[in-house]
Formats: structure tokens, sequence, C-alpha cells
């Protein structure tokens, strides 16, 4: 029998962990043939880490910790992203190379899962710091990943910037110019339509939910979207194009309420080009009120994508949304809620959707510029934002039918890690 104790001390994957077997239908886990893949789809098939020993403009030696957690890659090449913030640790790291194993394969792409990064944090860094950080961080990672092997992307702390700095390093050291790594700017690679990807994934995930539960869609519904990042900012754009008006967003500092609306290029200058703290936008809009972050589930709204970062959202903040009339919580992040809140909106059947499926449209396109990549060819646009919205409304169809067939038709989670758990565990059977 599975023992999840021996996890305790790693809260971050122990909850992943936890979320996925509370889940599995008896039908699953009771069966003797999944048994031995029970225990081993627990760990890791390899978990890289080395130092990083970098200089500041000062001329000062820094050093900083880097990983690679190799998940599981029985459906594809090792994928997931790279995140550069203080608080990354083996256990946040596996909890979303864990993750990425079964949102990978519910793309339906042909990608494993893995995740990696580093404690360093661009925040304040100059551009020339990152980039001395980056060459160093990609001499350490460059043996173990290949277009074949492992290909990894962008994630917190890991934009543009981070991105061209990695990859050109990785041209330096490897000697290849190859899609190994996924997000890469246009000049070298990269595919359109990625930088807006995950936001617009969850908007389309979200739009065909409402139309399947509710008979409704975005059309004039009050939105709030935690963070004000890549995922968040696209995520603005797309609800507002669908005819939502979102009227809060936030970043760890504060959180602004506009009840007229928030304008999607003002805020993302604000964010993108002047880095500055969105408390700012007071000081270009009027009828902006600042509040503290965690004050923008207290807003009444009809829609919450929470965007931001793992479990900031909690019980308590359900429990308001609930009682404000929210009808759909749409995870843009990687388990931006608790568990706790997740059982309370599935029990009130608000549409609540795990980040493994709504969260998944980032990595679905990185897997169509690996195909772009490979095939030599550079796709519309428009050619890929129409697959991406196919690849999230078949997501939600296939764990939506798996919901329904399980007799729990408002539990997402249960449709989506019974789905994704089954196929996985199938491939690794077969792979034996």
């Amino acid at each position: 029998m599975l023992d999840l104790n021996k996890y305790r001390n790693e809260p971050e994957f122990h909850a992943a962990l936890e979320e996925m077997f509370s889940s599995l239908d008896p039908s699953v886990i009771n069966n003797p043939k999944y048994a031995p893949i029970l225990e081993k789809i627990t760990e890791p098939d390899k978990v890289i880490t080395f130092d990083v020993e970098w200089r500041d403009d000062n001329g000062n030696k820094q050093v900083n910790k880097g990983y690679r957690v190799q998940f599981n890659n029985v459906n594809g090449v090792y994928k997931g992203g790279l995140r550069f913030h203080p608080s990354v640790n083996l256990s946040i790291l596996k909890f979303l190379g864990f993750e990425q194993i079964f949102k990978n394969y519910l793309t339906t792409l042909p990608m494993g899962g893995a995740k990696g990064g580093s404690d360093f944090d661009p925040k304040g860094k100059s551009d020339a710091e990152v980039i001395r950080f980056c060459d160093v961080f990609m001499e350490k990672l460059y043996p173990y990943i290949g277009v074949d092997l492992d290909v990894p992307a962008g994630d917190i702390g890991v934009g543009a910037r981070e991105i061209r700095a990695l990859y050109l390093s990785y041209k330096k050291y490897s000697g290849k110019s190859d899609c190994s790594l996924t997000g890469k700017p246009l000049d070298l690679g990269g595919s359109l339509c990625r930088t807006e990807a995950t936001g617009y994934g969850v908007t389309y995930f979200a739009l065909q939910a409402l139309k399947t539960y509710k008979k409704t869609d975005l059309q004039g519904k009050r939105v709030i979207i935690s963070g004000s990042g890549n995922v968040a900012l696209y995520c603005l754009k797309k609800v507002t194009e669908l005819g939502g008006k979102v009227i809060a967003m936030s970043d760890s500092s504060n959180t602004i309420y506009v009840p007229d609306g928030i304008d999607f290029e003002t805020l993302r200058a604000l964010k993108e080009d002047r880095r500055e703290r969105i408390r700012e936008y007071k000081d270009i809009k009027e009828n902006v009120r600042v509040l503290p972050t965690k004050d923008i589930w207290k807003i009444p709204c009809d829609i919450a994508f929470p965007c931001a970062t793992q479990f900031e959202l909690d019980d308590g903040d359900a429990d308001r949304l609930i009682a404000n009339g929210c009808i759909g919580v749409f995870e843009g992040a990687n388990m931006p809620c608790t568990l706790g809140a997740a059982k309370k909106f599935i029990k009130e059947k608000v549409i609540y959707s795990p980040g493994k499926a709504s969260n998944a449209g980032g990595v679905a396109v990185s897997g169509l510029e690996i195909e772009q990549n490979k095939k030599g060819e550079r796709w519309s646009f428009d050619k890929v934002d129409k697959k991406l919205k196919g690849i999230m409304s078949n997501i939600f169809k296939n764990i939506y039918k798996t919901a329904k067939d399980l007799g729990d038709p408002y539990n997402l989670v249960k449709g989506a890690n019974n789905y994704a758990f089954i196929g996985i565990a199938e491939k690794m059977l077969e792979r034996k």
C-alpha cells in the first residue's frame, strides 16, 4: 500500500500526491495491476543538482543552487519549465514535475514530465547579471538536455530575456542549434502565440466549461485574475476580447480593484516594459482602489482565475468566493488552490478546474514549437491559436466525460486525475 507519510517533509510534493491519489476511483486505486505503478510513479527518474557560481556587477562571487527533476518520460521527452525564484527547492520542483506528467498527457502531445530551476532571484538584478547567471546555469545543465531527451521552457522568473540567454548559452556549450528549449524568441526559432498560450488556454478552457455546465459564456461576466505576470496578462486580454470585464488583478504587493475594468495594454506596459508594481496603475487610470494582495478573493465576481502561484487561494478565500456568487474558478497557475479550497468548490458545484488541465496551454504550444522546429516551419499566429483552442477544448471534453462516467460530473479533479493516471499507467505497463 502506498504510504504518502514519507513525503511529509516535502509539503508541496506531498500535497500534489495527496491531490492525485485521493481522487482516484476505487476501481483504479484497488486494481492490482496498478499496484506497482502507484509506487514507481511517485519517484523521479533522475534528480540533478548543481551549484551555480556567478559574478555580480561588483565582481563579487555569488552561489545559487540549480536543479532539474526528470520525473517520467513514458509519454515522450522530459518536458517542463525552469523557475528562477528564491522559494525554489526540491519539494516545489518535484510537485511541479509530478503535475507535469499528467498535464502533458492531457494535451495528447508526446511529452513526459520534468521541472527545474534555481533559487536565483532575477528581480533587482541587472540584465548583465541575469545573463551571467544564465550562462553558468546552462553550462551545468546542458549535458542533461536535448531535443530527444529533455526540453525545458520558461516558468516564473524565466521570461523572454532569460530564455534568450539560456538558449544562446546552450548553443555555445553544446555546439547545437536545435529545439532543446521552447518559449524561444521568434528570431531563435520560437513559436507565435507562445507568449499568450497559457493565459489564452485557461480562458478557452473556461469558455468550454461555462458553455457545458451553464449554457453561458464570458460576455458581461465580472472577472478577477490573481497575478499580473505573463499568464495573468494574457488571460486579461482574452477575457476582455470575449466580452468579460476584469475588475481586479494583483501582484505580490497589492491588488488593484477597478470597477470599470482593467485595460490590457496599460497594465502590460506597466508590468513588462517598466517592470513596476501593480499599484502604480492608480497613477495612470482613474477609479482605482489599491488593496492588500489577499483581498482579491473578497471582491464579488462571477469568474475567478487564480494565475499567480501555488496554494494562494485557501479555504477561507473559497468561502468568500462562494458566498459572493462566483460560478467558476479556473486555475491558470500550478495548483493555486489548496486541497481544502478545491473540495469546497466541488461540494458547492462551483465549476472548478485543476491546473493540470486548464493551465496546459503553455506546454501545449511548447509542444507545437518542437513540431515546427523539427519540420523547419513557422506557423501563423492564427494557426497556432486555433490548434491551442482545439487542444484546450479537447482536454475539457475528455476530463468532463470521465467525471460524468464516474458519477461526479462537477468533479473535474477526479475527471482529470483518473483520465491521465490511467493513460500514463497503461503506458508504463506497456514499457515493462
